[in-house]
């Protein structure tokens, strides 16, 4: 196996294969990128066994073939190479590189490309397309919800469904819950709701276009995506989501809005003074007024007063900061609402004017 590329071209394709790829042992396939010359171009995979990854791009082959080689030491190897031409020759297990303008040449130990994973496929007919803005605004609103408790693996992932017009993702992690609804002008086929894991969808939202489809394809037991040159693959998480309906507020009494930049500058001044462990961040509301203070033991108190449009019951709400901070973050809009009913009951967080999206964040205990 022989090819010639350009330098930066193919580290960029590397570097995001490495970001698959789990293992960092140089033995293992599963610590190896995959990659096979032909007239068509390289083609590169990269698999972590629950999420796959494929590409191609324009080489000039001299002698087709494929190999597996150790992604991390490449992805060293490029790094430390200036811009220019570089030449691949693959034999007897070793792949040599040598950049086409220094006097350099590196030599890495390769594995049988007959031992990678085979990645899954779907039928072409089955991708529907989706403005690639839509798509990450809604992952954006959600993917940061979702649960790290391993015990409770249905809600690992973000919750995707087919609604009337659209679709919707919703993530919890039983203390929050983010919910975005897009209406949308494509042809979704129907497909029961399913659970995707948080890595595609941060890979999605860091290397997909603002602009343009995206393609999407609903399986059995995975999902893939498509964008550019580039194709994505994720088992699915099996299990029941929780019924998330039952936690949203179908009426809220009070209601308060604020500007979200103050609030969140407010939050992380507060911050410093947050017991590590809860985070718990104290909400006062009185006319026209948010009072947020904080108490670390034995280190010291900070408290910020903010302006809002408020007309409702004095009250004392306390939360995660984290919890607040995030919705707050994903919000584009100017002002944000804060809904409650009471101050031990969830709390809505929407942006003001109301758009696609909400979130709920359950109180913590005052004491």
């Amino acid at each position: 196996m022989k090819f010639t590329c350009e330098k930066n071209a193919f580290a960029r394709e590397i570097s995001l294969a490495q970001e698959i790829i789990a293992s960092r042992n140089a033995l293992s396939i599963m610590s190896n990128v995959y990659l096979e010359a032909s007239d068509d171009g390289l083609l590169v995979r990269a698999t972590d066994i629950k999420t796959g990854f494929e590409t191609r791009l324009p080489v000039e082959t001299v002698e087709p073939g494929s190999m597996t080689v150790f992604c991390d030491k490449l992805t060293v190897i490029l790094a430390n190479i200036p811009e220019g031409s570089l030449e691949f020759t693959e034999s007897d297990s070793r792949v040599t590189v040598k950049p086409s303008f220094k006097k350099v040449r590196f030599q890495l130990k390769t594995i049988s490309s007959e031992k990678f994973p085979e990645l899954p496929e779907i039928e072409e007919s089955r991708f529907f397309a989706l403005p690639s803005r839509d798509f990450k605004d809604m992952i954006g609103q959600t993917f940061f919800a979702v649960s790290d408790d391993e015990t409770r693996f249905f809600m690992n992932g973000v919750f995707m469904e087919k609604v009337e017009g659209g679709l919707a993702m919703v993530a919890t992690d039983g203390r929050r819950l983010a919910y975005v609804r897009k209406q949308l002008e494509t042809s979704i086929p129907d497909f029961k709701g399913i659970i995707v894991p948080p890595k595609i969808l941060s890979l999605v939202l860091k290397h997909a276009p603002d602009e343009g489809p995206i393609e999407v394809a609903v399986g059995d037991k995975n999902l893939f995506v498509k964008f550019g040159n580039y194709s994505f693959s994720t088992v699915l998480i099996e299990g029941q989501f929780p019924n998330y309906q039952k936690v949203i507020p179908e009426h809220q009494v009070n209601r308060l809005v604020v500007n979200r930049q103050d609030l969140m500058d407010a939050l992380k001044r507060v911050a410093i003074f947050v017991e590590q462990k809860s985070r718990r961040t104290f909400l006062a509301l009185s006319e026209g007024v948010i009072t947020l203070s904080s108490e670390e033991s034995e280190l010291g108190t900070a408290r910020e007063e903010i302006p809002c449009r408020y007309s409702g019951p004095e009250a004392t709400i306390a939360l995660n900061y984290k919890y607040l901070e995030d919705p707050l973050r994903a919000c584009s809009t100017q002002d944000v609402t804060i809904e409650f009913t009471e101050p031990n009951r969830a709390i809505t967080v929407k942006p003001d004017p109301e758009s696609f999206y909400f979130h709920i964040v359950m109180p913590m205990q005052l004491e």
